[in-house]
């Protein structure tokens, strides 16, 4: 575990035992990492240095940096019709669905579903995507897709990339970083260091909401705090490894995967595509999840932006405009900063209801860890 050094370090770490030694939450690990190593790695509250925690959206990112590799080999292209590598997925008007719009959540689909028991077959699976049907006609319209897109790019894996999605993304880029502590789809025996989610707190009220964002309520899509609150007792949820939202890891692991987008470590990614996915900004259109703000995707990810905004889209105010990342449900924390040569990663197991409260929180780690970039180790 590396030791603080800097005044940074320690502000950053006094504010994120915050919300623990008020009983807010039970625990969070945090993790910032440059040239490739760890400056912090730490572990407040009541889990175990040796604790993973679940990511959620977090978990998008390392989705796409899979599909990436397929771009850069050739197997797989942008233009490329999802219906020609997945014939099923064409039925009810999807045939123009393409590669591109999963990625950019502009395919038309963003409160498609999956059934419980469909998580864990995929002959289920691949039915229930030829009964999905469109919302608006692909690429005319950007709204986040929560899990539905990722879906679909895990079958993508297994079809172009000839092996199991979880299998292909743990082989072709997670065990080669070295990240084996980051999994989608952990056996039931083997999650037992995986913490458990815990409510907190009450929701924000109309008036707060209006205050901070302009709006009386959010749109919450389909992850609901039951739903999240679910996975505790659901051990097959976690052992399908949702690909839009249900791997798992540590804080470490989660830096260190950002420090490998800012390096290209062990040159995995085709240099164009990977530039391409943490910079080229391809939608700028409004999001209804960021109160009708520009939502600056890329092929996967979230870039801080120039326009004031980037706060908003989960990074701090002391981050770099081409900072790019993409955080999680629940006020998980994940992105790099060009700029700094920074990555910073936070994992906690409590859900504050207070959304408002919990926005602030990931402002207040985000700018503190932006500013850990004059650490030594």
């Amino acid at each position: 575990m590396a030791t603080p050094v800097s005044p940074s370090i320690e502000k950053l770490i006094q504010r994120a035992r915050r919300e623990i030694d008020q009983g807010l939450l039970p625990s969070c690990q945090i993790a910032v990492a440059r040239d490739g190593r760890l400056l912090v790695d730490e572990t407040l509250g009541s889990a175990s240095p040796h604790s993973r925690y679940g990511i959620f959206s977090c978990a998008k990112a390392v989705v796409c940096s899979a599909v990436w590799l397929l771009l850069g080999e050739n197997k797989l292209r942008l233009e490329d019709r999802v219906a020609d590598h997945i014939p099923e997925f064409g039925q009810n008007g999807k045939q123009a669905v393409t590669v591109e719009h999963l990625l950019t959540y502009r395919a038309g689909i963003p409160r498609a579903m999956l059934e419980r028991k469909e998580w864990t077959d995929r002959k289920l699976r691949i039915e229930r995507f030829g009964k999905w049907k469109l919302e608006w006609e692909p690429g005319t319209h950007y709204e986040y897709h929560y899990t539905s897109a990722h879906w679909v790019l895990a079958e993508l894996l297994e079809r172009v990339g000839e092996m199991d999605f979880r299998q292909f993304i743990h082989s072709r880029v997670l065990d080669p970083l070295g990240l084996t502590r980051m999994r989608f789809g952990v056996p039931p025996a083997e999650q037992g260091d995986i913490e458990k989610i815990v409510m907190s707190g009450e929701p924000a009220t109309s008036e707060e909401l209006m205050a901070t964002w302009g709006v009386p309520e959010l749109f919450a899509g389909e992850v609901s705090d039951d739903l999240l609150e679910s996975y505790n007792d659901d051990k097959d949820a976690i052992a399908a490894g949702v690909p839009g939202g249900g791997a798992v890891s540590n804080a470490a692991n989660l830096a260190l995967f950002y420090q490998a987008l800012l390096h290209n470590t062990g040159k995995l990614w085709n240099a164009d595509w990977l530039t391409d996915g943490t910079r080229n900004i391809r939608v700028r259109d409004p999001d209804i999840l960021m109160a009708g703000r520009p939502a600056n995707r890329t092929t996967g990810l979230i870039v801080a932006g120039d326009d004031g905004n980037g706060v908003n889209r989960g990074f701090g105010r002391t981050v770099g405009p081409r900072a790019f990342g993409h955080n999680g449900v629940a006020g998980q924390i994940a992105w790099a900063d060009p700029d700094t040569g920074i990555s910073f990663a936070y994992l906690t197991n409590g859900r504050d209801r207070h959304l408002v409260r919990e926005v602030r929180r990931g402002v207040a780690l985000s700018s503190l860890a932006g500013l850990c970039g004059a650490a030594t180790a």
